[in-house]
Formats: C-alpha cells, sequence, structure tokens
C-alpha cells in the first residue's frame, strides 16, 4: 500500500481507537458501579450484557494498536528505519498485552453468575470479589503505548509528514507518559495526575487522526527528497 493508504487508515484508527477506548471505559464503570464489593457483584449481574460488550471492545483496541503499529510504521521507515522498527515492536507489544486486561471482566461474569455465588459462601465471594476489584493490575500496555508513541511521533516530527505543532505536541505528551506510567507502575505516583496526563495525548490523537485521514502525508519521506536533491 501506498504512504497515503497507510495514513488514511492510520488515521480512521486512531479515531475509532479513541471512541472505543472511551466507550469501553464508560461500559465498565456503569457495569461494576457500588459502594461495596457486594454491590458491585449485584452491577455486574445486572449488567452482564454490558460487560461482555467490553470484553469485545477490547478485542477492537487491541487490534486497533496493531494495526496503527503496521500503518505508522509504514508511513515513517523511510525517515529511520531502526526507530521505526522498534516503534513497531513497542505498538504491537502494547495491543498483545492488552489482551491480558480481557481476565478482570471474565473473572466478574464469572464469579456474579448465581450458579457461582450459590456454591460459594458470602465471605468467600467478597474474598475474590475484592481481589478482582481492588489487586493492582498494572499498566504495561500503556508503558508500551507510550515509548511507541514518542518514537513515532519523533519521526513524524523530523519528516515533517504533519504541522509541526501538533508534532511537538505528540513528543511531549508522549514523553509525559514515559515519564509518569513507570512510576505509576511502581507505586511511586497516586490520584488524578495518573488521568490528567493523558488529557494532552488526547488532545494529540484527535486531530491527528483527522489529519492523516483527510490530509495523509506526502508521497516521499523527507528523506528521499534530500536524496533526489543530492543525486
Amino acid at each position: 500500500m501506498s504512504r497515503t493508504t497507510n495514513a488514511r487508515i492510520a488515521g480512521f484508527t486512531f479515531l475509532f481507537y479513541i471512541a472505543v477506548a472511551i466507550t469501553n471505559m464508560v461500559l465498565s464503570s456503569q457495569a461494576t458501579s457500588g459502594a461495596t464489593i457486594a454491590a458491585k457483584l449485584v452491577s455486574v449481574a445486572q449488567h452482564a450484557f454490558q460487560l461482555r460488550l467490553t470484553i469485545l471492545f477490547g478485542l477492537f483496541e487491541t487490534l486497533c494498536a496493531i494495526v496503527l503499529a503496521v500503518t505508522l510504521f509504514s508511513i515513517t521507515r523511510d525517515e529511520e528505519p531502526h526507530l521505526a522498527l522498534l516503534a513497531l515492536i513497542f505498538r504491537t507489544g502494547e495491543g498483545l498485552i492488552g489482551t491480558m486486561a480481557f481476565r478482570t471482566p471474565l473473572e466478574l461474569l464469572w464469579l456474579a453468575a448465581p450458579g457461582t455465588t450459590a456454591q460459594l459462601s458470602p465471605a468467600a465471594v467478597e474474598a475474590l470479589g475484592t481481589q478482582i476489584f481492588q489487586a493492582p493490575h498494572g499498566n504495561l500496555d500503556a508503558i508500551f503505548f507510550a515509548f511507541g508513541s514518542t518514537l513515532f511521533s519523533y519521526l513524524l516530527l523530523r519528516g515533517r509528514m504533519i504541522p509541526m505543532p501538533l508534532a511537538w505536541l505528540g513528543v511531549a505528551a508522549s514523553l509525559l507518559l514515559v515519564i509518569v506510567l513507570p512510576l505509576q507502575l511502581a507505586g511511586l505516583l497516586h490520584g488524578s495526575i495518573t488521568s490528567f496526563v493523558w488529557i494532552p495525548m488526547l488532545a494529540y490523537e484527535g486531530p491527528l487522526g483527522f489529519w492523516l485521514m483527510i490530509k495523509g502525508v506526502p508521497a516521499q519521506s523527507s528523506r528521499q527528497v534530500r536524496s533526489a536533491v543530492k543525486a
């Protein structure tokens, strides 16, 4: 496929990824609402269909990450092939690690099912629910995303493939996540800041998606242009 085609696929995938991720968070929050573990499990039982949808949307998210890995690699590989390949590996890793998130809704659906609650004591249900809801699950997929996004953003900036202000925003937003997310994983950073750091990334990827889908990228990379001028 041409660079323009890959750019348009990447642009659509960015926007689809954002829409699916936000919808997934809303559905998951609604399906697991409640002040106590018992209330949360009752909510899960009442909203089992919504929770099953989160599994489907989670699959879409992993596929989006892999599609972006391939299309962005195709766009940026002529600029610096080794960095583009490394970014491809990070974004692919993001998608593969993201499949681990399917385990939580599957466990909740099992625990909230009438057959399971009938077989287990209330204390056992409470203990298992506490383990599922409150145990740390890590953010390795987000960390892989941050490193891959940093490299791809840098290559888009270096190749002048998108507007410079947008490219610089992408590099800055990605580096912010590279700093914050490992600290969060290690338990050194908590609270609302771990959510707020995603706002610059959203402000970058939304316009980037529209730009790539509508405008695409130059037919030749800046390296190819320089080589042609020298020749």
